[in-house]
């Protein structure tokens, strides 16, 4: 049987281990990009999967001061596609990382959640 002292030693080891996976998951949900579009694709939003924002496409044909409320709301709306695609990929690599520590489907580690 194991002492307390083995069993608490087993489970920093365990917990650092998920810290680093974590780190790593964190720099690769920057590096993969996703695409929100609106209005048809006359604005384009990119973003990396971790939600940070990379650019941002506006046709021509908006760029005109009676457009601009016009504007502004697709672009908000791109945004907001982009936002949802980063959050679907960061899900399914939080579950591909989950799986390969064989914690169980939906385990919610802490600061992930």
């Amino acid at each position: 049987m194991k002492s307390m002292e083995e069993m608490i030693q087993a489970a920093q080891k365990a917990a650092e281990s998920i810290q680093t996976q974590m780190g790593e998951m964190q720099a690769k949900l920057d590096s993969i990009e996703v695409e929100g579009t609106s209005g048809g694709g006359m604005v384009k939003v990119r973003c990396t999967a971790k939600g940070r924002m990379l650019g941002v496409q506006i046709d021509e044909s908006l760029m005109k001061p009676e457009e601009k409320q016009m504007l502004e709301d697709l672009v908000t709306a791109a945004f907001n596609d982009a936002r949802d695609k980063a959050d679907r990929v960061s899900n399914e690599q939080m579950k591909e990382m989950q799986g390969g520590m064989g914690l169980p489907p939906g385990f919610n580690l802490p600061g992930m959640g």
